[in-house]
């Protein structure tokens, strides 16, 4: 059997895409004052990055999708990716616009993007139980032909990974170029796993990989566009959905490390914070933040911890 070229297709059209429409969209972002708020509690070398356009999320979730939605009748697994996705890309559009265009400082409520997170990843699980034949008992690592199935639990905790992987991607996206370079790893990863295991996946994964590798063009270090929330919580989407169309939602630890080491990494210290009257354990949190103000430059901690993911994508690899 030969290698099937006709992958490549979605991630040079994703790229392509990408790359063309960056510098029409950048400018329009700039105009319509998309500029990134910084927090005022953040790294003091951040605060220079205020005029920086956000929302480039629609840069990657335009091309993904026009790369993709070709092969949506003979790849009809791509279709609960896409929605999930997409659902929370725009949980994270509609953040972004209040925050920046309406000037609304803090976006939309906790509640309200709670609601928003739990009604998507419902439709989602809806999805999946009734539309496909994908089963939510997952794959053990390291333990070939091994599947966790806790019944009617599956549901519950599909939740708590698809919500937490969105989290994950959300607070990782800090440093100019840093979610970009880590999904498209993970994105690569899921890609050399749909191929191979045949799951019919695979165009949609490629196409992330194309649109990220686009959209890192502009978001690297200087960065002259953020994805803002628009793109991290869809990539989180992307993230989740493609592991459970794989039953592999236990590989999120292993090829999202950095994810989950960022989310935890704020649950550990706000908890600790509150608990202590005022202490805390990091400098800062999310954990980039820590490392950047441990001495370290941005594009250390982004080429750290894309290295750090490249290697576990190898291990997800071992561990199939």
């Amino acid at each position: 059997m030969g290698m099937d070229s006709s992958v490549a297709i979605p991630v040079i059209l994703a790229f392509a895409i990408s790359v063309l429409a960056g510098p029409l969209i950048i400018p329009f972002l700039k105009r319509l004052h998309v500029g990134q708020t910084e927090r005022e509690e953040g790294p003091k070398s951040h605060l220079k990055k205020s005029g920086t356009p956000t929302m480039g999320g629609i840069l990657i979730l335009g091309s993904v999708l026009l790369a993709s939605v070709p092969y949506v009748k003979s790849h009809p697994k791509i279709i609960p990716i896409l929605f999930l996705t997409l659902g929370f890309g725009l949980i994270g559009f509609l953040d972004d616009y209040i925050k920046v265009v309406l000037k609304r400082s803090l976006g939309l409520t906790p509640v309200q993007k709670m609601a928003g997170q739990i009604g998507v990843t419902a439709i989602f699980a809806y999805y999946l139980l009734h539309y496909t034949d994908v089963s939510l008992a997952m794959k053990v690592p390291f333990f070939p032909d091994c599947y966790l199935d806790f019944g009617i639990l599956n549901i519950p905790i599909l939740f708590f990974v698809v919500i937490g992987t969105v989290n994950g991607t959300n607070f990782t996206d800090g440093l100019d170029g840093l979610a970009s370079s880590v999904t498209i790893m993970v994105a690569t990863f899921f890609t050399v796993v749909a191929i191979g295991t045949g799951s019919g996946i695979d165009p949609v994964t490629c196409a992330v990989v194309g649109s990220l590798l686009g959209f890192l063009l502009f978001n690297v270090y200087p960065a002259r566009v953020f994805m803002g929330d628009t793109g991290s919580l869809a990539l989180g989407g992307f993230v989740a959905s493609c592991a459970y169309m794989m039953q592999m939602p236990l590989f999120i630890v292993i090829v999202g490390f950095i994810y989950l080491v960022e989310v935890v990494s704020v649950i550990i210290q706000v908890s600790y914070f509150k608990a202590t009257g005022g202490k805390r354990i990091f400098k800062m949190a999310p954990i980039h933040h820590h490392f950047e103000l441990c001495g370290w430059s941005e594009t250390r901690v982004v080429a750290v911890f894309s290295i750090v993911t490249a290697i576990l994508c190898l291990v997800g690899l071992m561990a199939l």
